[in-house]
């Protein structure tokens, strides 16, 4: 689907009354997943800002929270960033991992900050992006897997550089970046999929 027409179909859902009151969703949690292919990613920034702009305008508010810059403040406020920016030339890329898995963990950290944003904010729509520049010390699906009791009251979409697939032999999966098929999710909804 050329972006102009992703971009109109994304307002069209976002902004309409079904998709912001959470109808039909059959007592599944509000979460959708917008794929699109990693090599867009720079067109899909640029979609994103544009579609905040215009449902902002529409009156529909946004909170966008982009994975990557909240990695960094958390890490930041726990005084870590330096020694990690220090340490990382020295260690191996699995011992830097680990210790980002380990800081960032979605349930004890990342949720929470998560959280503490959605209780400061007054919102209508969830966005959450950077899930590819957080990988892989920080897996998407751990996040709506931890996301499901804080963030079910709002409508929450990740934008995924990637496929998410259902099949009924392998059920639903988010494959990040089109080449990592062990991220089994399947409470989300593809946003192509809904109607406006």
């Amino acid at each position: 689907m050329p972006m102009q027409d992703r971009f109109q179909h994304l307002f069209a859902v976002i902004s309409g009354q079904r998709f912001l009151n959470k109808q039909g969703l059959g007592n599944e949690v509000p979460f959708f997943i917008c794929p699109y292919k990693p090599e867009e990613s720079v067109e899909m920034e640029r979609l994103q800002r544009q579609l905040v702009n215009r449902l902002e305008q529409a009156g529909v508010r946004i909170l966008e929270i982009n994975l990557y810059d909240l990695s960094i403040e958390i890490l930041k406020e726990r005084d870590i960033w330096d020694q990690i920016v220090e340490m990382e030339d020295s260690v191996s890329k699995e011992q830097l991992k680990e210790l980002l898995q380990g800081v960032l963990d979605p349930e004890a950290h990342l949720v929470p900050a998560i959280a503490a944003k959605l209780a400061s904010t007054d919102f209508e729509v969830l966005f959450l992006s950077g899930v590819g520049e957080v990988f892989p010390y920080i897996r998407s699906h751990n996040v709506l897997n931890n996301l499901q009791s804080t963030a079910k009251e709002k409508p929450t979409i990740m934008f995924f550089p990637g496929t998410y697939t259902h099949s009924l032999e392998s059920g639903a999966s988010l494959d990040l970046f089109g080449r990592l098929h062990d991220d089994k999710y399947y409470r989300a909804f593809n946003i192509f999929h809904c109607e406006a």
